[in-house]
């Protein structure tokens, strides 16, 4: 959203009076009491975690629009992570397949919380129903306490990079944490093809912001204030993408009057000239199996990326525009597959982490 709209909307309440403004800020919760609560809920993580708490570990995990489009079932030995259907976003979203990669990033988390608290064992995919994810312990896993230890710090930063670039050994160890069978990760790094990646970043942008429909599921996943953000549980808080918080009931209007394709397309087109490079996933199948196997390489690398100091943010206009997907497919040499996932990387700053729903908003 643009800044500076945004902060004229701020001046006009401040214009109203200092009393009404009071009871309005007041009204909105304050990016310390935000923050607090969100620092308290990672830190609550138990050093010998019970299930529920290896389930919040899960629950940290990247997904789409921070809809948390899981739901969680305990059985002896088992935790199945089911779709919650009520979660969709249909839009941008039409067959499922950021809700199935969610997933897999939720269960990648797990697997991992599992095996450093001493319960390894494995992933698998369910294809009955509407499909899950069964881990089920047993076996003989290596921790990996450096991906574990990132679970809680990781975040998706849309903001600017430094611009600096990543070392050949760092991004070597990129590639080796994301390894998966069934996906291929393609690590872009020359500017010009990281310009093309804009480009269609940019086509994809204007085409979802010329969609009314696209635009009003957007704004139904916005959280505008830190009250609203922690109330809810979930939704993109506007001060994770450096925009000033807003009363609820200002929020939409303003979204309204300052979310035009040309100030994004700017935003957009600044963030890509400071970004280190780009990282494609490609499954090797289009099905909700192997997208849920893109979703946890997705979420090996940002874990691998944020124990290098790194940030990643997601930018996916061109897996989900469908038309531009054969171009970014050639663009990163596997034509005529079905991209999954692209995010941007880099060194930046940290911004406010996503709020998450309660544990036991999420048991089946």
């Amino acid at each position: 959203m643009n800044r500076r709209s945004f902060l004229a909307g701020g001046a006009g309440l401040a214009i109203a009076g200092v009393g009404a403004a009071f009871f309005v800020l007041r009204g909105m919760g304050s990016m310390e009491e935000y923050n607090a609560s969100i620092a308290a809920t990672r830190a609550a993580l138990r050093q010998a975690p019970e299930t529920n708490d290896l389930i919040r570990y899960a629950t940290l995990a990247a997904n789409s629009h921070n809809t948390q489009p899981w739901r969680f079932r305990i059985s002896a030995g088992n935790i199945e992570i089911l779709p919650d259907m009520a979660r969709q976003i249909g839009i941008v979203d039409p067959d499922n397949h950021h809700l199935f990669a969610s997933l897999g990033c939720a269960a990648e988390n797990l697997a991992i919380a599992c095996g450093a608290r001493g319960r390894p064992g494995a992933l698998r995919f369910n294809p009955a129903e509407n499909g899950s994810i069964i881990f089920a312990t047993g076996g003989e896993v290596p921790a990996e306490p450096m991906l574990f230890n990132a679970i809680p710090q990781r975040q998706s930063t849309r903001g600017d990079f430094d611009g600096k670039p990543v070392s050949t050994a760092d991004l070597r160890s990129l590639v080796t944490a994301a390894a998966m069978p069934g996906v291929d990760l393609v690590l872009l790094t020359d500017r010009p093809q990281i310009e093309r990646v804009r480009d269609l970043v940019l086509a994809g942008n204007s085409a979802q912001l010329a969609d009314p429909a696209f635009l009003h599921e957007l704004k139904a996943w916005l959280r505008f204030n830190p009250r609203q953000a922690m109330r809810a549980g979930d939704g993109l808080l506007s001060a994770s993408s450096g925009n000033p918080s807003l009363p609820s009931w200002l929020g939409p209007m303003m979204f309204d009057l300052a979310f035009k394709a040309e100030a994004e397309n700017e935003k957009y087109a600044r963030q890509f000239a400071s970004t280190a490079g780009v990282a494609v996933f490609v499954a090797h199948k289009d099905d909700r199996a192997h997208w849920v196997l893109a979703g946890r390489a997705c979420q090996r690398f940002a874990l691998q990326a944020t124990a290098l100091g790194l940030k990643h943010a997601f930018i996916n206009q061109p897996v989900e525009v469908a038309s531009l997907r054969p171009e970014l497919a050639t663009l990163v040499g596997l034509p005529g597959r079905r991209p999954d996932i692209v995010m941007r990387f880099g060194y930046g700053p940290s911004l406010p982490y996503s709020a998450r729903r309660p544990v036991e908003a999420v048991l089946a």
